[in-house]
């Protein structure tokens, strides 16, 4: 079974299709499914230009993008999803409230995976498969909301919104992002392997 993980923003134009590109680049040898949607989305756009620019930079592929909305059926289809902001995950929330258990920050999910110990990964290591083991870790992140240490202000788990916006605000929405997928990635590989 594939384990199918969404990335959620507004315009589906800029921070989502970029946290989409690279982790299907950072996880291409997994059985894992990587698509993105947006809450208010530009449906039928194709990438923001500059988001598109720096998705090339980082080894993504930007040119196929096209934005679509967010609905509950791709809520329901997904095992993780991964907001940009506090509000995307809101909206996500709103659409299937069970959902509360799979979606979180883009930053705050890194912030979570910092939480993982021992006792963590031998449950994550016993469940069967790829896909099991991916559940496993979504769900001891989740667990551990009131464990992990929170931002000094709840805003730091929000990604800046860059549509329309400086290139210093673009570039600060991009130093946002690509740290805290970079530090998923491995972790997902690693639990997806058993952390053997």
């Amino acid at each position: 079974m594939t384990f199918s993980i969404l990335t959620v923003c507004t315009g589906n134009i800029c921070r989502s299709p970029l946290a989409e590109q690279l982790l299907r680049r950072e996880l291409a040898e997994l059985d894992v499914a990587v698509t993105s949607a947006g809450t208010s989305a530009l449906v039928g756009h194709p990438m923001d230009d500059r988001a598109a620019e720096y998705s090339r930079e980082l080894g993504g592929d930007p040119d196929s993008h096209v934005a679509r909305q967010l609905t509950p059926d791709i809520v329901r289809g997904s095992d993780l999803i991964l907001v940009a902001s506090r509000r995307h995950r809101s909206a996500v929330v709103e659409m299937l409230p069970r959902a509360s258990r799979f979606a979180f920050t883009v930053r705050e999910f890194a912030r979570l995976l910092d939480t993982v110990n021992a006792d963590d990964r031998a449950v994550v290591a016993a469940q069967p498969d790829l896909a099991s083991r991916l559940e496993a870790l979504v769900d001891i992140a989740a667990s551990n909301r009131g464990v992990a240490e929170l931002p000094l202000n709840a805003s730091d788990d929000d990604i800046v919104d860059p549509f329309r916006q400086s290139d210093d605000i673009y570039a600060e929405s991009v130093e946002q992002l690509v740290p805290a997928v970079r530090s998923i990635s491995p972790v997902l590989r690693r639990a997806s392997a058993g952390f053997a």
